[in-house]
């Protein structure tokens, strides 16, 4: 405990000689949403990445959440302390592969689920989060739309709207572990217990939920819910920003393997090597960076 305290006076004092700004995921461990400046969901980091005055941006979380702040901050520097920290979903679609697909379908928008790379988002019209896939989609005037990459959102979103809905084949592979039997288990050990599940869960998982929230959203629910138990269904990280800002509350996992080990990579001594060598800093070339700006952009326009 001594050295993770001097560990985070080092990064304390650093932070302040680069002028940074530590952005961490509500997935991120424990010991790194404490040290972090401002802790969310993708949605509200890309908010913040827009609005921040500091020189220098720490991201931690996964490369696609890093390259977003980049691309809406040209002029900051944005670090990436776990350079290997990658989102398997976000790789399951390249560019190229979508554009293919895009050909079929010549009517068809494009919306980009943020858990995407900056050259995926750059041939799309249009990006969403979880909290705000349904009013994306319902402010384009196309009728027909395709949302990649996971089609356990895109399901999800087709529940919302009369639009067509073309889901691409991708998923998140902690969301996808999820079953109906782990909610019967947890009902049955928490019968008073709401349980909140992602969208990024299976259909079947969402049928038998109380409730679908984006991250932050599950957090605001159990926040202001007369409710005093919930089980929830996302990656076990958001447990701890939980038990901090509705402390009263019981939460429990939907499962404990729900572990995503690319947002676990991020730790304290790689935060403060990224402080001390500005390294690894994220880079997004000029071209993709600007087409995928306007994807993002017309995003956060929608509240």
């Amino acid at each position: 405990m001594v050295e993770e305290g001097a560990v985070r006076e080092q990064i304390l004092a650093l932070k302040e000689e680069r002028d940074a700004v530590i952005l961490a995921h509500n997935y991120q461990a424990d010991e790194v949403q404490e040290i972090a400046d401002i802790v969310g969901d993708s949605l509200e980091l890309a908010r913040a990445a827009t609005s921040l005055e500091n020189a220098t941006i720490v991201f931690c979380g996964v490369d696609f959440m890093a390259e977003t702040a980049a691309i809406l901050s040209p002029e900051k520097t944005v670090l990436l302390p776990a350079a290997d920290a990658c989102c398997p979903m976000a790789e399951m679609v390249t560019a190229g592969e979508l554009e293919v697909f895009r050909s079929h379908y010549p009517e068809a928008a494009v919306v980009a689920y943020v858990n995407t790379s900056a050259e995926v988002k750059a041939v799309s019209d249009i990006c969403c989060t979880s909290a705000n896939a349904v009013k994306v989609v319902e402010s384009l005037n196309e009728t027909q739309v395709i949302l990649v990459p996971d089609r356990n959102l895109a399901r999800y979103v087709a529940r919302f709207t009369t639009k067509e809905i073309l889901p691409w084949e991708g998923y998140c592979i902690v969301h996808e572990r999820f079953t109906p039997e782990d909610v019967r288990r947890e009902r049955s050990l928490h019968p008073s217990a709401e349980v909140l599940v992602h969208p990024e869960c299976r259909p079947e998982v969402i049928d038998c939920a109380d409730h679908v929230f984006s991250t932050s959203g599950m957090i605001r629910h159990a926040c202001t819910s007369p409710s005093g138990e919930f089980i929830i269904g996302t990656e076990i990280g958001i447990l701890h920003g939980l038990s901090r800002k509705c402390p009263e509350k019981r939460c429990y996992p939907l499962s404990n393997r729900a572990i995503c080990i690319n947002m676990k990579k991020t730790d304290l001594p790689n935060v403060y090597s990224a402080l001390e060598l500005m390294e690894p800093r994220i880079h997004v070339p000029e071209r993709t960076a600007d087409r995928a700006r306007l994807a993002i952009e017309r995003m956060l326009a929608i509240r």
